[in-house]
């Protein structure tokens, strides 16, 4: 096992302080279900209340970094230092409604050494990241050049070849957001070549599960920042690719999002083209 830097350290214990009260939290959800108002208020402070943790812990550790936050927005850190991108519960649905599949996403970002980056943010690569689920306790964590782990094991990406065999993670559009029309192509050409689809509700974990060898790759459209950036880093460092879906690896793919282990991303990647071209 490789080294844990202090910078996974840090990660690791803001996001299993998080952790440990979101799993309490989510304990009582299920007793809210029956409740006219329903739990949509107390995971609503769920969601703030772990973001708060987190960003209390890395303040603490790097007080000179900026944050990108799903709940608290953007704060600048100092000119030339990094920034922690956050979302304090991923697969906040799942979590409404008492189903246990939901993570906490913490990435670092350095700053692009030109000013400019490949996306023109000004920022660079991510230099380390963490998927954490509290409910199974399994922390995904990745550093640049230094590989992913799950735990104190070392991940690949699955060694598929054959689309018939590959199982590929996506994710839906809902209540108006995403574009559905666009899904559909995509489902369509997708569908009858592969073993199946699935949708589970966690951009962070479905990534981290690529990582894994779990899922053969993914597809999504419409994510933020904090959903993909530390997913993007574990399937990278797992030895698979991550493009948007004009095949453009950048340090964190959002807006248009597909992952693949070594063997199956360019064919996916043929494929979707092909359903957007032929649009």
């Amino acid at each position: 096992m490789a080294a844990i830097s202090g910078l996974i350290r840090v990660m690791e214990r803001a996001a299993r302080k998080a952790g440990t009260r979101l799993r309490r939290d989510f304990g009582e959800v299920e007793h809210l279900q029956v409740s006219r108002k329903g739990p949509a208020d107390f995971v609503s402070k769920a969601d703030q209340n772990a973001e708060r943790t987190i960003y209390d812990e890395l303040r603490l550790a790097r007080p000179d970094w900026g944050f990108v936050m799903e709940e608290g927005g953007v704060i600048p850190g100092e000119p030339g230092k990094p920034r922690w991108i956050i979302d304090p519960l991923d697969g906040t649905s799942n979590f409404l409604h008492g189903i246990p599949h939901f993570a906490i996403s913490i990435a670092a970002q350095e700053p692009a050494l030109d000013g400019k980056g490949p996306d023109g943010s000004g920022w660079g690569d991510v230099i380390a990241g963490i998927v954490y689920q509290p409910v199974t306790d399994e922390s995904f964590w990745a550093e640049k050049s230094r590989g992913a782990w799950l735990q104190d094991r070392r991940l690949r990406v699955s060694a598929r070849r054959h689309m018939d065999e590959a199982l590929i993670a996506t994710g839906i559009p809902f209540s108006g957001r995403g574009d559905m029309a666009e899904w559909v192509r995509i489902y369509a050409e997708l569908g009858p070549r592969i073993a199946g689809i699935r949708r589970f509700g966690a951009a962070s974990l479905d990534l981290a599960w690529v990582a894994a060898g779990r899922f053969d790759g993914y597809w999504e459209s419409g994510l933020k920042a904090w959903d993909s950036a530390a997913g993007c880093l574990l399937v990278r460092e797992a030895g698979g690719f991550v493009s948007d879906y004009r095949g453009r690896s950048l340090p964190i793919c959002d807006e248009t999002l597909l992952a693949g282990n070594d063997q199956l991303h360019s064919k996916l990647h043929k494929l979707l083209a092909g359903a957007l071209r032929n649009a």
